[in-house]
């Protein structure tokens, strides 16, 4: 059965805080607009525990604010399609083409803010143990290991926010870190360090896992000496970066060589009315307050590009 085509001016693919940002200024600016997010609105900031640094908040749950941004868009007037799946884009100067599970949309203007997916662990046993013992998110899976000892790969903001959270559940959180320093902010890693729960191997990098059904120990190599050794660990949580979800749109997006989309200071892409915006994006820093940025600059940009094309 074919499917209906819809027209309108804007549509956003993904709700994470630059896709919501967007549909709040296109909203008000009376545009007729569609948001689609294949799973539940608010992105990563959704899995996050605790955000300290957005404007406003000395500190909210990451869920919460995730709900706020979603109300105040509704509130606007946007309608949110959550849970539909995109499953081919055509895109063109002229024509802008998203085929959905449910429809054909045929915008003017399209904005790309799916944003990224935590990077897997590169050990052998990552898809034997995937939900068995190595996750990616400590507010989704952390609260069934109540008195277990975790490990955390990676030194980041995420890695040490998210170790800091499993200290609610676990009897220990062993950092893996494969350098002799962490990236993250002083004040998460200052918390982190005096931690009682906490150890930090430092030089130290996961080779793999082994288990029966579960995930029990885990092997680690001295980046500096080549030492190996097993520590008894319940689960691993990894937070070695994120990777975009481009692969919709490689054949028509100018993308760098980690896949990320290249796009101009409006956020405009090298094909005329798709913008980009959030994490999928270029850019050196991701933070909430750069991906609202980004979302904000996008549905300008995207307004100015509709009201130009009626005019011609």
């Amino acid at each position: 059965m074919d499917k209906d085509i819809k027209d309108l001016d804007l549509l956003i693919l993904g709700g994470g805080p630059a896709g919501l940002t967007a549909a709040m200024y296109g909203a008000r600016a009376k545009l007729e607009l569609l948001l689609i997010e294949n799973q539940m609105v608010g992105g990563q900031v959704r899995s996050s525990y605790t955000i300290e640094n957005y404007p406003g908040f000395k500190t909210i749950e990451g869920s919460k604010l995730a709900e706020f941004m979603k109300d105040q868009a509704l509130e606007l007037g946007v309608k949110i399609d959550e849970f539909d799946k995109i499953l081919k884009v055509t895109l063109s100067h002229n024509e802008k083409l998203i085929e959905t599970e449910k429809f054909i949309y045929r915008p003017k203007a399209l904005i790309i803010s799916t944003g990224g997916a935590p990077k897997k662990l590169p050990i052998p046993n990552e898809n034997n143990f995937s939900g068995k013992g190595i996750h990616y998110c400590a507010v989704c899976d952390g609260a069934v290991y109540e008195d277990c000892t975790l490990g955390v790969v990676g030194g980041g903001n995420s890695a040490l926010e998210e170790a800091l959270f499993l200290t609610k559940f676990a009897s220990k959180v062993i950092m893996i870190r494969r350098y002799d320093y962490f990236k993250g902010e002083k004040a998460t890693l200052e918390n982190l360090l005096k931690h009682p729960k906490v150890e930090v191997l430092y030089n130290w990098d996961l080779v793999d896992v082994k288990g029966d059904m579960f995930v029990n120990k885990a092997m680690i190599k001295n980046t500096k000496t080549g030492e190996e050794k097993e520590i008894c660990l319940d689960a691993v949580f990894g937070y070695i970066g994120n990777e975009p979800k481009t692969d919709l749109f490689r054949e028509y997006i100018e993308l760098n060589n980690e896949g990320y989309i290249l796009t101009d200071a409006n956020m405009e892409t090298n094909i005329k009315g798709v913008y980009a915006a959030g994490d999928v994006r270029e850019k050196v820093f991701r933070q909430i307050t750069t991906a609202v940025a980004d979302g904000t600059i996008a549905a300008l940009a995207a307004e100015k590009y509709i009201a130009d094309k009626k005019i011609y």
